[in-house]
């Protein structure tokens, strides 16, 4: 496996729920972290300060393309973050449970 984390922001803890259960329940990822964040950002020429949330999604990199198809289906963003972190190293036991909870690619 090729583990990584998926960085995703979404504007509410609703959306942010929705596409973290949906990635959960179809094998995307073995497990997706919330947490509540205030982002500053630039967008259509205007500097934006907002409240949004952190989506830290556990999973195996070969997914990306569903991982990215998936949420631009249930995003509402029109250009959503969504990136990837490698996960370079970590427990044994923890990455194979990530194994074990995501679909083969």
């Amino acid at each position: 496996m090729e583990y990584c984390v998926v960085m995703v922001t979404a504007s509410s803890q609703q959306e942010a729920e929705t596409i973290a259960k949906n990635l959960v329940e179809s094998k995307l990822a073995a497990c997706v972290n919330i947490f509540p964040i205030q982002s500053i950002y630039t967008w259509q020429d205007k500097v934006h300060n907002e409240p949004e949330f952190q989506l830290f999604i556990k999973t195996d990199r070969r997914l990306f393309d569903s991982i990215e198809t998936k949420i631009r289906e249930l995003h509402s963003y029109e250009v959503p973050e969504i990136i990837v972190l490698p996960i370079l190293t970590g427990s044994q036991p923890y990455l194979n449970w990530i194994s074990e909870n995501t679909k083969n690619p």
